[in-house]
């Protein structure tokens, strides 16, 4: 898929959409003195286009266009961190992800290390960064495990909006799963943001205590039963074209390429 951009943008967001660091590395990068536009140190916010000679520590970025970029869905395991890197050595969502050349692929939210689920990977910083927006509400599904069993009016409170330390909350639809083993019910929850741990929060709010959460739904994207913890699927160009859609940004296919007619052999 293609998304249609400006010829010049400014240079933390044209970076940041071909993948190669966030709008914030971008900008310290500048800082330090590690970018150059055409043989020259970067300003933040300097406008660049696809003609203009871009080196990261004296290294050439690629100008591919965006019909380059990668989309997969990740079924996230208990005890892997969102993060690349761990110093701890924990295993993190990126170890299992196929290997890229000249790009990264960036995740679209985050996981807690006790949470499982659906994980969108992208090469797109832009779509990326469009989908978590709080502007642009893409709704989130749980299924959510609770210890106790809450009453009507607990659930009433979650949907009217409770106050939490970093704002208000609240969820967009609570529906019972079925019920669970012992104390433990079971029910499905949304809500059109991506807070940390903003659905263990709720539920801790009304005095109820999550034991499982798994993320099933991330706008229109739904987590198959067939994709099994720890592995990887590519997105469908459908499943890429609602994405962009949800994100409220432009696309249009890639257009294949032809085929060459095989050389013909001289008859001797």
């Amino acid at each position: 898929m293609t998304s249609r951009l400006p010829d010049k943008q400014r240079i933390q967001k044209f970076l940041a959409a071909r993948g190669v660091g966030s709008r914030r590395q971008v900008e310290r990068w500048i800082a330090e003195g590690r970018i150059k536009i055409n043989g020259r140190l970067a300003a933040a916010g300097e406008p660049v286009g696809p003609d203009d000679k871009i080196q990261i520590d004296g290294k050439p970025v690629s100008s591919k266009s965006l019909g380059d970029h990668q989309y997969l869905m990740y079924h996230k395991p208990v005890g892997e961190i969102c993060t690349r890197t761990d110093p701890g050595g924990r295993k993190t969502v990126f170890d299992r992800l196929p290997p890229l050349k000249g790009a990264r692929w960036i995740s679209v939210g985050r996981l807690d290390i006790n949470t499982d689920g659906l994980l969108i990977f992208t090469t797109d910083g832009e779509l990326a960064n469009a989908l978590m927006h709080p502007s642009r509400e893409v709704v989130r599904e749980y299924a959510v495990r609770v210890h106790g069993d809450p009453g009507a009016e607990s659930i009433q409170r979650l949907l009217d909006g409770m106050e939490l330390d970093d704002g208000p909350a609240r969820f967009k639809s609570v529906v019972p799963g079925g019920s669970g083993e012992g104390a433990n019910r079971w029910f499905h929850v949304t809500l059109a943001e991506g807070r940390n741990r903003e659905v263990r929060r709720l539920w801790e709010a009304v005095g109820v205590t999550v034991s499982r959460l798994s993320r099933t739904r991330y706008g229109s994207l739904r987590l198959p039963r067939s994709l099994a913890r720890g592995r990887t699927r590519v997105l469908s160009a459908h499943e890429v074209h609602e994405l962009y859609r949800a994100a409220g940004m432009q696309h249009e296919p890639k257009k294949p390429q032809p085929r060459k007619a095989p050389a013909r052999r001289r008859r001797r």
